[in-house]
């Protein structure tokens, strides 16, 4: 026997997914690629430098996932997309101050799907 509640399949806090805008569906993957890659990058530490979560090397698949995603559906985002790309652009510059050596402008992770960050 479980001792772990079970939550009722008609509570209001369940929704299916086919309810779901679009809309939400992509912003809330985008937010989770964001969130994800910020803790990588180590954004989230007093000191990102020395961040046990920091890995460059996840961050750039991340922030590469994000961009891909931000882009390709940047037409159906609405008033979403200005902060998401902000959000892209500020995790895409992080990534280059943390890079020991920076990639080439547009070889940057995302870049070929949002042209060179500076």
């Amino acid at each position: 026997m479980d001792n772990v509640p079970q939550q009722p399949d008609d509570s209001p806090d369940v929704r299916e997914l086919g309810d779901i805008p679009s809309v939400e569906v992509i912003s809330r993957a985008a937010v989770m690629l964001l969130s994800a890659a910020a803790e990588r990058l180590g954004l989230a530490d007093e000191d990102p430098a020395t961040s046990p979560r920091r890995d460059l090397d996840e961050a750039r698949r991340l922030i590469t996932a994000l961009a891909g995603l931000v882009t390709a559906s940047a037409e159906y985002l609405g008033l979403h997309a200005g902060p998401l790309r902000d959000g892209l652009k500020s995790l895409q510059q992080a990534f280059r101050e943390a890079s020991a050596v920076p990639d080439e402008p547009g070889q940057g992770p995302g870049e070929k799907y949002t042209g060179p960050v500076r």
